[in-house]
């Protein structure tokens, strides 16, 4: 990444956060939530338990004293007396329905007659301007004994149990905070990890592994760039490879070109010499223009906006007519040619140009490399509601390794360079990715019943919505886009007509050309024709 890109990304995560800061944020968030809802909760509890409890006491203490209520009184200041004061006071309701004691104004009517059914009483009253809990249980002679307590007590020991929660919620909550640290930390480890390793990807470095740690999610993370890794050390590799192929391919022509200009300025060549030179010039130039018109095509092929010009095809007349300006060249070189084909119209929605310009890649290369007196056959085969194309050939063959690499670019040429006829190494990326933009497929068998190579094109019966996810990065576009306006000829950029229309031309000296397609193309010229 550039260093103003990587600027503008750390401005944005600057905005954005870290996420082991967004997750101690969100953790130390949930965590005070949590703490808050606790303590309120425990807030109301401690309030309920802490006045049932004190109401409990109170009532287990007036059990106690109803057993022997003339000594009521006697035992509750005894015991007031040795546990220290609480403000509890007393009341006894006498059988006839009198009540007496200090806390006499504290048992209403009500209570009255519930202790002398025998029934115990819980409530709330007021005493002297203050809210007293109110205790009461029947005595074993009739009547009933009333304790009484100030409210005052449930309060203060609820206030020391609340001043005793604070501390640990305030633990609690800081706990969370360090466990959301910490697990902040382990996640965001191996992804800035990741990250880091990503950005020195995108500048350039090759050859860098990302353990996979943490959860799974990130260890798929860590794989993905791995192999990401892997993937483009290895399309590098190709692409210097391939870019070293392609500078020997221009030097040798250049270098043939640079002598013999040189030996014409120099006058070193004259007279009768000089139409032979020129002639080799012209040879040389022609190679140089076969090869950067299959770059252009094949560049032109993984380009986004490629389109299709789709129109019924009668793929019948299209091979009788390559057959035709096949077999002628062919014969110029003593190779028996065949074709095969149904004899009645295999109509398709198709693009006629291109599966022209597949179908004289294909004859090329079989051309190339099939000796005098052996066959090359082109043949066409109805293949359910598509078609099969096939292009086999009398030559050497093909290996298994060579069918694995045979549509890389420059693949064979590398090679064979030196062992047998070979061309740009372009030819077969081309013909690959014109078959996978028809929506269609393309094989390689390396012994076909002639004896070389076979290659297969399975054609649908209608084009490809869009390319497969092998095929080039861009999206095929089909004849309805606007951009598709116009006439096939017109739609035709000049890499197309370098490979797809050149003339039938046999190299100097009879030599195998090397990148000859066919006789010129027109247009289309088998849409919505009528077979003979």
């Amino acid at each position: 990444m550039t260093a103003p890109g990587r600027r503008g990304v750390l401005a944005g995560n600057a905005v954005r956060g870290t996420l082991a800061g967004n997750i101690v944020l969100l953790t130390t968030a949930v965590a005070a939530v949590a703490v808050l809802l606790t303590g309120l909760f425990a807030w109301r509890m401690i309030r309920t338990t802490t006045e049932a409890r004190e109401r409990e006491d109170l009532a287990r203490q007036a059990e106690v004293l109803a057993r022997t209520p003339p000594l009521a009184s006697w035992m509750l200041d005894r015991q007031q007396r040795i546990a220290g004061p609480t403000g509890t006071e007393l009341a006894l309701v006498r059988p006839s329905g009198e009540v007496e004691g200090p806390a006499a104004e504290a048992v209403d009517a009500a209570g009255r007659k519930a202790l002398l059914s025998g029934h115990a009483v819980s409530a709330t009253a007021a005493l002297d301007g203050r809210r007293m809990l109110v205790e009461g249980v029947a005595t074993p002679t009739g009547g009933g004994l009333v304790l009484v307590r100030p409210m005052s007590t449930v309060d203060e020991a609820t206030d020391r149990i609340r001043g005793s929660l604070v501390l640990p919620l305030a633990l609690g909550l800081t706990g969370s905070a360090l466990a959301g640290a910490l697990l902040a930390r382990r996640l965001a480890r191996p992804l800035t990890s990741a990250a880091a390793t990503a950005h020195r990807l995108a500048e350039g470095e090759r050859g860098l592994r990302v353990r996979a740690d943490g959860p799974t999610e990130v260890a798929e993370l860590a794989a993905a760039l791995n192999a990401l890794d892997a993937a483009l050390a290895r399309s590098e590799n190709r692409q210097r490879d391939f870019l070293l192929s392609v500078s020997h391919e221009i030097r040798t022509p250049l270098t043939t070109v640079r002598g013999y200009a040189e030996a014409l300025a120099d006058e070193v060549v004259t007279g009768d010499e000089v139409p032979g030179i020129g002639r080799v010039l012209q040879s040389e130039i022609h190679r140089l223009e076969r090869f950067v018109g299959d770059l252009l095509a094949l560049a032109r092929l993984e380009a986004d906006d490629f389109r299709l010009d789709s129109a019924d095809v009668d793929l019948d007349a299209l091979v009788a007519e390559a057959a035709t300006a096949w077999s002628a060249r062919c014969a110029r070189h003593d190779v028996d040619f065949r074709v095969e084909r149904p004899g009645h119209a295999l109509t398709l929605t198709t693009d006629g140009f291109r599966v022209r310009q597949l179908v004289d890649g294909l004859a090329e290369n079989a051309l190339r490399v099939t000796p005098a007196g052996r066959p090359l056959v082109l043949g066409l085969y109805p293949e359910g509601s598509g078609a099969r194309l096939e292009i086999r050939d009398g030559g050497p063959g093909l290996t298994e390794d060579d069918a694995a690499v045979a549509f890389e670019r420059g693949a064979l040429c590398e090679r064979y360079r030196g062992v047998r006829p070979v061309g740009s190494g372009l030819g077969l990326a081309i013909a690959h990715r014109l078959a996978h933009r028809l929506g269609g497929t393309i094989t390689a068998r390396g012994r076909a019943p002639e004896g070389g190579a076979c290659f297969t094109v399975h054609l649908p019966p209608h084009p490809a919505t869009g390319l497969p996810a092998e095929d080039s990065p861009g999206t095929g576009r089909s004849g309805t886009d606007s951009s598709a306006a116009g006439s096939n000829a017109a739609g035709r950029t000049v890499a197309d007509q370098a490979v797809a229309s050149r003339t039938v031309t046999d190299g100097p000296g009879g030599d195998r050309p090397t990148a000859d397609r066919s006789s010129p193309v027109p247009s289309d010229p088998y849409t919505a024709r009528t077979h003979p």
